[in-house]
């Protein structure tokens, strides 16, 4: 059986262009919602989820192309761009009767997150980062050798046809390897709940290099236009994040400061799947955000 999150129901809505979601909510009060990272879904949130449903409705969806939510073809540079993906949560929320709402994300989901609360300040009323820079500031970062940590944003930014094949052929020792890699306590990740990453991620590939390729195009579009604008975080924000300045030459919070304000950045010792492998320490930071 598929791990799930106790106490949680799971439901199916709409999100933008009627792309239908799956969620699991739970807990009731104010309302966060947590978005998933690669190569996970909605499950790595079950132990933070626990945690703040003693006090909120906590909202985990797949995203779109992930997990058990629907995985519309790549028809257009627009279908997996992190603007519709923001608007899908927007619309998911709003469905559910919360006009407006805090948002957290990990990895892909934090891109997604950041996108959200530039869209949509009006809706978003905190917002959580968790071990990423914005689109654009990530290719920007990554130079010379010390990018060969991403390669895989390099590979799935070509054309279609060659990821999915390489990829598809070897799927759960590509995924995989992730989940190897960005442990750094791999009980973290226990054997059921990993063969549900694998299973969800091998049905997933073409929506997944997707996601992925817009990071090459579309979403380095959008957040250009936004620096060109000027545009800021209007939000209370929470960064938590591994020391990637230090080990690829950067200055993480200054990035970050850059678009967001109102900044609490935090390093942290846990390993890539911070929610996971240190939920308490994740937990206490989002109450943290909320209480701002």
């Amino acid at each position: 059986m598929t791990p799930t999150i106790p106490g949680f129901d799971h439901i199916r809505l709409p999100g933008a262009d009627g792309v239908r979601l799956a969620a699991a909510v739970g807990g009731s009060g104010s309302p966060v919602v947590l978005l998933h990272g690669f190569p996970q879904t909605h499950l790595m949130w079950r132990h933070v989820a626990e945690r703040l449903s003693a006090e909120h409705t906590v909202i985990c969806p797949d995203l779109r192309g992930y997990g058990a939510s629907d995985k519309p073809a790549a028809t257009g540079p627009d279908v997996y761009a992190k603007r519709t993906m923001a608007a899908d949560i927007v619309t998911l929320a709003t469905a559910l009767g919360h006009e407006r709402f805090a948002l957290v994300g990990h990895d892909r989901g934090a891109l997604v997150a950041f996108r959200a609360g530039l869209d949509h300040p009006e809706t978003i009323t905190h917002l959580g980062i968790l071990d990423v820079v914005p689109t654009l500031d990530m290719w920007n970062v990554l130079h010379g050798a010390s990018a060969a940590v991403g390669y895989h944003l390099f590979l799935m930014a070509q054309p279609p046809g060659l990821p999915e094949e390489m990829i598809g052929n070897s799927a759960d020792a590509f995924f995989g390897s992730f989940l190897d890699a960005w442990a750094d306590d791999p009980a973290a990740l226990p054997r059921d709940v990993r063969t549900a990453y694998l299973r969800a991620c091998a049905g997933a590939v073409p929506s997944i290099v997707a996601d992925y390729r817009a990071s090459a195009g579309i979403d380095v579009t959008h957040d250009q236009a936004d620096l060109d604008a000027g545009s800021q975080l209007a939000m209370p924000v929470t960064v938590v994040q591994q020391d990637w300045g230090a080990r690829l030459g950067y200055d993480a919070a200054a990035v970050w400061a850059a678009w967001a304000p109102d900044l609490d950045h935090r390093l942290t010792g846990a390993g890539h799947f911070m929610a996971e492998e240190a939920p308490d320490e994740i937990a206490a930071a989002i109450q943290d955000l909320l209480a701002r």
